[in-house]
């Protein structure tokens, strides 16, 4: 190799590296924005988070607002709306309050053919526990709901009730999400709507019986093939399975990532091959270390020539701490980064593709108790593949 050679590859190395942080510096990656925190007028507490991106590049946050610490009770679903990639964020409108009762479980869905904003969500008295709902000791029971958006998130139609058609009457608890549904693109399912969601169920087999005495926890889909004007179910997918999310794999397959109680610290997935109708019994995703937690799963698309994957929860089967992010390179086989993005204390999570390339994270964190805030971070794909945590702390 010559003196010239050399000269240029010291040159072209130096302009990869600049280019890289340029990048990173431009996005505004790495720091941490509190989107919502305990400390903030009007709620006691703010948790399940959901992210997407519109259209018009505006991209929506949601969560619960709670007056308690339960998943039942006095709770609102709250959106606020970012124009710059999530650097700055809007004051919270109320997306659905109805008094005292429980409105939650944002899993928010774009259809892309027309731009309509699509937000599943649920709804129970809240004068009714889980417990009770769970067990069907109430003369009422937990509810999925439908609302939409044709203005990029400001304003919100009136909730329309889907149980007759999206819940079996034997199910007690009921969560769509949390996270994001997603809209298919394989030609014989193009452009079908997928919501992920989750119920308790009744068994007698006491190997099933999670959710308490007589009583599993199981995972489904609502499918949506007229841009949701009617939605439908799936067959369920059990055994001690519940809240999942969804990504639709090169060959056209689905592929359901839930929360597991299979006693293994790891997630459960499951396979469709018919655009969701049905789902293969489930496998156990040992790489996926999970306590137990929420997660979020998503299709970033072309990363250094290849399809890619973005997997994130808080990686630790004893505890929820350790929010990190996995990335996959093979249609979800195989998982084969690991990048530590908070160390704290951490726990639900939603992915996004930002509009100008980067990752968006929302996730419930703290400093001492994961529930503190849910706080925001942009993230240059780059970063996910270079050594180090992302945050030592969650200060902007």
């Amino acid at each position: 190799m010559n003196r010239f050679t050399i000269e240029v590859l010291i040159i072209s190395i130096g302009v990869m590296i600049f280019s890289c942080t340029k990048s990173g510096e431009e996005s505004g990656a790495s720091k941490p924005v509190a989107v919502w925190q305990q400390s903030n007028s009007g709620y006691s507490i703010y948790r399940i988070p959901a992210l997407i991106v519109t259209q018009k590049g505006t991209v929506l946050a949601f969560a619960e607002g709670r007056e308690g610490q339960e998943d039942s009770g006095d709770i609102d679903l709250l959106v606020k709306r970012s124009m710059d990639n999530g650097k700055t964020w809007s004051e919270h409108s109320v997306v659905w309050s109805d008094g005292a009762n429980t409105c939650g479980n944002p899993c928010p869905i774009i259809d892309q053919t027309t731009g309509r904003i699509i937000l599943m969500m649920t709804w129970n008295s809240g004068s009714h526990n889980e417990d009770a709902i769970i067990a069907q000791e109430i003369d009422d029971t937990r509810r999925p709901f439908m609302c939409y958006s044709d203005d990029d998130g400001l304003t919100w139609s009136e909730p329309v009730d889907l149980t007759e058609t999206c819940k079996n009457p034997d199910w007690g608890w009921y969560a769509t999400g949390p996270g994001i549904g997603i809209q298919l693109q394989s030609e014989k399912y193009k452009n079908r709507l997928v919501i992920p969601a989750n119920h308790s169920y009744s068994t007698s087999n006491e190997a099933e019986q999670v959710a308490g005495e007589g009583s599993g926890y199981g995972s489904h889909v609502l499918l949506s093939d007229d841009g949701g004007a009617t939605w439908r179910l799936s067959t369920p997918i059990t055994p001690g399975c519940n809240e999942s999310q969804v990504v639709e794999l090169s060959d056209g397959r689905l592929m359901m990532n839930m929360r597991s109680y299979n006693g293994l610290g790891c997630r459960a997935i499951s396979y469709s091959e018919d655009g969701g109708e049905t789902w293969s019994e489930i496998k156990h995703a040992l790489q996926l270390v999970d306590e137990v937690c929420q997660a979020s799963c998503i299709e970033y698309g072309s990363y250094a020539g290849e399809k890619m994957y973005l997997f994130s929860n808080p990686g630790n089967p004893v505890d929820r701490y350790y929010m990190t992010i996995k990335a996959s390179f093979d249609d979800c086989k195989t998982w084969s980064n690991n990048k530590l993005i908070y160390a704290g204390p951490s726990a639900y999570s939603c992915l996004a593709v930002l509009p100008d390339g980067n990752v968006g994270l929302l996730f419930e964190a703290g400093a001492e108790y994961r529930y503190e805030g849910i706080f925001f971070v942009s993230i240059h794909p780059d970063e996910l593949f270079q050594p180090g945590t992302l945050l030592d702390n969650l200060d902007p």
